[in-house]
């Protein structure tokens, strides 16, 4: 596919209700999910999940998530690059509301799922973070709702931040075959900010296939990158401005793992 149509600039999938809007039937794929809402002050916002499981992740500001029978108060952050944040898991077939009293934006991270597991509250004292790669290739990750550390039946995600001139997502590596033991099949999104005004970074997509995924996009904050399949990385942070960006991750696997290939031509710099 060609990267126009998988580089996402901020804007390309806004609506009435969301500043980002990518499901499914915007991506060409069968799981993966990312919404963002912004809600003004004393703002609210109210979603049916359908078949899919979510998980509501304060990017800027607090708010309370509830469900028919749960309520989880989150603290949030004032940035996403200021700390990790607590966040809540909303199951499939359920109503949400989220509402904030001083306003912010907040991430719908989701996927389509069969089991419908019980709404939890995640803290962020609970959220493994990972120091990963060194020099020029080190970055932090923030393993939230990774395979590992939080249950889902799908979904699998991570947030990353990467300092000013530095390279992750690398070395390039790719996860779009089933192969048990090396490799699981997942669709993953890639969702940006850059701190600081004018800030950009550089996301590239490499094929694994003939007439597979190539990209080479410039992004800035609330861009989004569809990665379906292919070698990803690296993603590039341009000096003075760190990078963020939250990962979304879903597959048709029988069983929820992160198992990635490295790309054969690149295998040093850390990973991911």
């Amino acid at each position: 596919m060609r990267g126009t149509e998988l580089h996402l600039p901020r804007g390309a999938t806004a609506n009435a209700r969301y500043a980002v809007d990518i499901g499914p039937g915007t991506a060409g794929w069968t799981h993966s999910s990312l919404r963002v809402v912004e809600l003004a002050p004393g703002g609210s916002h109210a979603f049916t999940t359908g078949d899919s499981e979510w998980i509501v992740l304060p990017l800027e500001g607090g708010c309370t998530v509830q469900t028919e029978q749960d309520e989880f108060q989150l603290l949030g952050r004032d940035s996403v690059f200021a700390d990790v944040t607590d966040f809540a898991y909303a199951p499939r077939d359920a109503r949400v509301q989220i509402a904030s009293g001083a306003g912010g934006r907040f991430a719908l991270a989701g996927a389509k799922c069969e089991r419908r597991l019980p709404a939890r509250y995640g803290p962020a004292p609970e959220v493994p973070v990972e120091e990963r790669g060194s020099g020029t290739c080190a970055r932090r990750v923030r393993n939230f709702a990774a395979a590992d550390a939080f249950a889902c039946d799908r979904l699998i995600a991570v947030e990353v931040i990467t300092p000013g001139g530095n390279w992750s997502s690398y070395p390039p590596h790719k996860h779009d075959e089933h192969r048990p033991g090396e490799e699981s099949e997942l669709e993953e999104i890639y969702y940006f900010e850059i701190d600081g005004p004018g800030g950009l970074g550089y996301q590239r997509v490499s094929p694994s296939r003939e007439g597979g995924a190539d990209v080479l996009a410039e992004v800035r904050s609330g861009d989004a990158v569809l990665v379906p399949d292919g070698w990803h990385g690296p993603s590039i942070a341009q000096p003075g401005h760190d990078m963020y960006y939250l990962n979304v991750m879903a597959g048709p696997g029988d069983s929820r793992e992160w198992l990635i290939r490295f790309h054969p031509d690149h295998t040093t710099g850390g990973y991911r």
